[in-house]
């Protein structure tokens, strides 16, 4: 497929979906797969959403390499060609990555979301080796996910311009740097598919974004289902009301949460609890949510006016 063909796969909010693991913390297969197929039947669909595995706030960076391809083989086959599903392939080097990027495509996945070598400490011209010679060994789209928060993480806006001759490149998971206009997306928008991760997603799809990070579409997909349709149609003021209404308590929440034990997947699990979907806890040392945190996010979502189990 050329690069508008694999373009058409990374469009909408992205479900980050969390893994499902048992009481002993083995994942559970089985969960996946019957979660995907509810996913799908609720209208996660190819060009209405994304479904993202192992990725960060999926726990990937957990998951043994015996693991990771299994959890997406699930979701593959439960989806039934119905879904975008994008594989999170995160901090190895260039040879590793081809090696896991290969076993995904081979594996279904539509898209990856490749972060940067970040552990190699890369300059500017190693992020565009990485990435020319990732591009070069596979037929599936990829997501870059510019980490500038993290040490060799940073990509600067005319590496990411060089990338235009990477086929495969089609899509920038995008978040600036303090010292970067927000507004700098505009000179790739039209290059890549932007996904918006965590700025302002209003002035995001006014630049031409498609699609945005979220926190509970897994969960609920009503809603931000609904913020996507309202994005698309530029109605903008009630967008932004929609989103802001959940986004905002739930990010305070998660940032409150954090202070007695950390893990990207402790609110989403917990918010999948509560929506009767559970998921069991994170991995160790993560701790999950107790019974006040708990008693708190209902209080959050019963205010959303979301089905929350009794």
């Amino acid at each position: 497929m050329n690069r508008d063909e694999l373009k058409e796969y990374i469009q909408g909010p992205v479900a980050t979906v969390p893994t499902p693991f048992d009481d002993d913390f083995e994942v559970d297969y089985g969960r996946m797969y019957e979660l995907t197929q509810r996913w799908v039947d609720n209208g996660l669909v190819k060009g209405n959403a994304i479904i993202k595995v192992a990725a960060a706030m999926g726990e990937g960076p957990m998951l043994r390499d015996d693991e990771w391809p299994y959890l997406l083989r699930s979701v593959v086959l439960a989806a039934g060609g119905k879904a975008s599903i994008v594989c999170g392939l995160h901090y190895k080097d260039t040879k590793r990555t081809i090696e896991d990027a290969k076993r995904a495509q081979d594996l279904g996945a539509n898209a990856l979301q490749v972060c940067p070598p970040v552990f190699n400490l890369p300059s500017q011209d190693d992020i565009l080796d990485y990435y020319g010679d990732l591009s070069d060994a596979i037929d599936i789209g990829i997501m870059v996910y510019h980490t500038h928060w993290l040490s060799g993480g940073r990509i600067e806006v005319d590496t990411i311009m060089k990338m235009a001759e990477f086929e495969k490149v089609v899509s920038v998971k995008w978040s600036n740097p303090e010292d970067v206009a927000f507004e700098e997306m505009e000179r790739f928008a039209d290059i890549f598919n932007v996904i918006d991760n965590g700025g302002d997603l209003i002035q995001a799809h006014k630049l031409g974004a498609r699609g945005y990070i979220n926190l509970a579409l897994e969960s609920y997909p009503p809603h931000d289902l609904k913020v996507w349709e309202l994005l698309e149609n530029k109605q903008y003021d009630e967008a932004r009301k929609l989103h802001e209404s959940v986004n905002e308590p739930l990010r305070v929440f998660y940032e409150k949460i954090n202070d007695r034990s950390g893990g990207q997947a402790r609110l989403k699990k917990g918010i999948m609890a509560l929506m009767g979907q559970p998921v069991g806890s994170s991995r160790p040392p993560s701790k999950p949510l107790n019974d006040e945190e708990m008693a708190g996010l209902r209080q959050v979502l019963v205010g959303f006016g979301w089905p929350v189990e009794a």
